[in-house]
């Protein structure tokens, strides 16, 4: 490994506990005379009181690691990822110039790839657009906007169930403010390009195991007030970016298995993402304790310099 990282990222999917190995790896650094702060990369941890369902530090793993980019924007409130990259990149820029080490903490692949480089990011859709949408949505039904999609953009559908209402909406609405690209035209997410030098983790699990982490997952957060946050935020008139959290429509309706299910999908995805990543060192961490894959982690780190 290069000498000459100045950020560590941590990537991985739903459950396998990236923040606690990034809270362990943080004292290992601070023992050695570092500065860590954890930096979020996560689509909906943004959103304050929300903090339960998108899984984002609680208080005490805050206390023993600092985190930035989370719960710092109302529910209400519309967030896009090129909002997130300026505001991101600042706080990296900002840390490494304060002589404190950036470690890069998310699930999110578009946002980690956000904050580590500069991509051709394209502005959000217009106001009004999903909304547009939704009503057609309402009138034709998931199975014909699906064709619609295929027929237009069918590198796009072809990823996307056809019973999957939000990604078709959503993928729709991209396409029509032309945000939404071919795979050949979205080359600078695969690539190993990066703002600063960045030694890059991806943390997995086997897959039986990891969906048994998923279920106990989303018990905890049930027990911990995820629907109470849920009814608060719906009546607080949450954004419609706030309610793409995993897990907020299936609340409001009830169904948890349908959360848990739309769950294991994600980690799917966030896996095939970890496959695409350029640069990766993949770390196995089925059956290990956090301090111990930090451990990995940080031996992998151990000949970068300070910032």
């Amino acid at each position: 490994m290069a000498a000459s990282h100045e950020v560590i990222a941590l990537f991985g999917p739903t459950g396998v506990g990236k923040t606690a190995v990034a809270v362990a790896l943080g004292e290992r650094l601070r023992a050695e005379g570092e500065d860590p702060v954890a930096v979020s990369a996560d689509a909906l941890q943004v959103y304050r009181g929300l903090e339960v369902l998108t899984g984002a530090a609680t208080r005490a793993e805050q206390a023993r690691l600092e985190h930035r980019a989370i719960s710092f924007l109302p529910v209400d409130a519309r967030f896009s990822v090129g909002e997130y990259a300026e505001l991101v990149h600042a706080e990296i820029d900002g840390l490494i110039a304060a002589g404190r080490r950036p470690i890069v903490v998310g699930g999110t692949g578009l946002y980690l790839r956000a904050a580590l480089a500069d991509l051709d990011l394209r502005p959000p859709p217009p106001p009004g657009s999903r909304e547009r949408w939704e009503a057609e949505l309402a009138v034709r039904g998931a199975p014909a906007l699906h064709a619609l999609l295929a027929d237009r953009a069918p590198w796009a559908a072809q990823g996307i169930d056809p019973n999957d209402r939000r990604r078709i909406v959503r993928s729709l609405e991209l396409l029509e403010a032309g945000a939404l690209q071919p795979p050949e035209a979205e080359s600078q997410l695969w690539t190993a390009e990066t703002r600063h030098p960045t030694l890059l983790v991806g943390l997995t699990m086997e897959r039986e195991a990891l969906y048994r982490r998923v279920e106990a997952r989303v018990d905890a957060m049930l027990a911990a007030g995820a629907r109470e946050e849920v009814r608060a935020a719906h009546a607080a008139g949450a954004s419609e970016t706030a309610r793409q959290a995993l897990g907020f429509d299936e609340l409001l309706a009830g169904d948890v298995e349908a959360m848990k299910r739309r769950t294991r999908n994600l980690v799917k995805r966030q896996l095939t993402w970890m496959r695409k990543l350029a640069g990766v060192d993949v770390l196995d961490v089925t059956g290990r304790e956090p301090a111990g894959v930090a451990a990995e982690v940080h031996g992998l780190a151990s000949t970068l310099p300070r910032p």
